[in-house]
């Protein structure tokens, strides 16, 4: 950071000093931070992308509610199944009742994205994304006092339409913020952070009450939603509805850049706006040119594949499944221990991604998952078949780490950072809520159906086999027909599409 541009920066002088934005008070504390903190080894250039990180961050933190919304299943259900040693007298609910109060926050889910469809482009990104604070609290505190079956369903419905909008904004927001350079970085952290909510749940779920863990949860929320009022809009968003000049002070804050520098990136958004609103898309747009067909059926597999690996049956139903191998680390230590892994794993793929690329990592990722749930399924069908599994018992707990960190590194955060880069401006709002929706009725249907399947086929083992053919169709389609977008600038990826 340059300290001799701070007061010079924070304060401005002539017409930018007019022109200072109600976040300048955010600006100036964080430069002064950095300043005292990075000077001695931080450039000019690392600095600029600060501001950056910082928004993305805080966009994300919504994404720690939504990790809360997937993770809270796991330690949650036990306290309120009838005849669990866990049950805390609030709830008794079946088998049956358990997989619906799981699975029906993927119906909300897939429901989000269509709001966000309509009010990304009418409220704003920023704004789209606040909105999922409310939405997200009173799920919360319905499930802190809920005392019946209907209202959890309630609950869990709201949830998941909060859970939905953020994924559909979020990597929206997140991506037209960035540089080029930092772009994938930026848009892996909407995995990184779900992690954290995860991990959230299972670390303080299993030891405090079934309601108490709803009332702790509702925190985040509003934690988030003071934290990220104080950010700018997309400036993106801001040309689009004809805010120029809020977008020049938008885009000069992102890049700690005076009005003269941004100048030349701001006319290459302009002209992108520009081509947007003169062939303004509607869904059916999603499949009239060649881009648009090819970036809708990457993204479409990316998202599939990142559901049929089995994802969110394995994370709604962790405790459940490390129960069930009756190995001597409790349930509940376990889960544990998997959260952490998901969290250290997501935290690689920020610093990796604009090094190694988005194909190598989502490679690595299906590939990776491949061994760990076959490796899985052969315990339990070893276990199911009467063998002595006593000396392997470490067993599920390494496979699982294994198909953890790599999904993690590879198929949890890039479908969404991908999704973000492949559509033109004026399809992305749609292309994204189309996506999300697709997979978050995936989800349902395996979190729903997770124990009909294991009942039908025959046993867990034949699941967990079923979930490793899915990724393995899933590596053969990212090794020969994924495009590479490492490097290249929206535009540039909009004409590999086309050609």
């Amino acid at each position: 950071v340059d300290c001799g541009e701070v007061e010079k920066t924070t304060a401005g002088n002539g017409k930018d000093a007019e022109n200072q934005t109600s976040w300048k008070g955010v600006e100036f504390s964080y430069t002064m931070f950095v300043c005292v903190t990075f000077h001695p080894v931080m450039s000019k250039s690392a600095s600029s992308v600060v501001p950056q990180y910082l928004a993305a961050t805080a966009a994300n933190l919504a994404t720690v509610t939504a990790g809360c919304s997937l993770g809270w299943a796991s330690p949650a259900l036990p306290k309120i199944t009838a005849g669990s040693a866990e049950n805390e007298g609030w709830l008794a609910l079946t088998t049956e009742e358990n997989a619906w109060v799981s699975a029906l926050m993927s119906v909300g889910a897939a429901l989000g994205p269509l709001i966000t469809a309509y009010t990304a482009d009418k409220i704003g990104r920023r704004w789209s994304l606040l909105a999922t604070a409310p939405i997200a609290i009173a799920g919360w505190l319905i499930i802190g006092f809920a005392e019946s079956f209907a209202l959890l369903l309630v609950a869990r419905l709201i949830l998941g339409i909060g859970v939905g909008m953020v994924f559909a904004v979020t990597p929206m927001y997140c991506g037209e913020i960035a540089e080029d350079r930092i772009r994938g970085a930026l848009g892996s952290f909407l995995q990184l952070l779900v992690c954290v909510g995860i991990l959230f749940e299972y670390c303080i779920g299993p030891y405090i009450d079934y309601n108490v863990l709803a009332f702790v949860t509702v925190t985040i929320p509003i934690a988030f939603a003071v934290s990220f009022f104080f950010f700018p809009e997309s400036p993106y968003y801001l040309l689009q509805v004809g805010k120029t000049e809020e977008a020049t002070k938008s885009l000069m804050w992102f890049r700690r850049q005076s009005r003269d520098d941004v100048q030349e990136e701001l006319k290459e958004m302009q002209v992108s706006v520009d081509e947007m609103l003169r062939n303004k898309g509607s869904v059916t747009d999603l499949v009239k040119t060649k881009g648009n067909r090819w970036a809708l059926c990457y993204s479409m597999e990316l998202v599939a594949g990142q559901q049929l690996c089995g994802i969110n049956a394995v994370l709604f139903n962790s405790q459940t499944i490390f129960t069930a191998t009756g190995g001597s680390l409790a349930g509940a230590e376990a889960t544990i221990i998997i959260g952490s892994v998901m969290v250290l794993a997501s935290g690689v793929t920020p610093l990796v991604v604009d090094r190694l690329g988005r194909k190598l990592l989502l490679h690595i990722s299906a590939t990776g998952m491949v061994i760990g749930l076959v490796v899985l399924g052969v315990f339990f069908y070893l276990k199911n078949h009467g063998e002595d599994v006593s000396n392997i018992g470490v067993l599920p707990i390494l496979s699982l780490v294994l198909y953890i960190s790599v999904y993690s590194i590879g198929y949890g955060p890039l479908p969404w950072a991908v999704l973000g880069e492949l559509f033109p401006s004026n399809v992305k709002s749609n292309a994204s809520s189309c996506t999300a929706s697709f997979c978050w009725l995936i989800s349902f249907f395996i979190t729903r159906f997770y124990t009909d399947i294991t009942t039908g086929l025959g046993g867990s083992e034949y699941t967990f086999w079923l979930f490793a053919a899915f990724a393995f169709a899933s590596a053969l389609f990212v090794f020969f027909l994924l495009p590479e977008t490492k490097g290249k600038s929206l535009q540039e990826i909009q004409e590999l599409l086309n050609k």
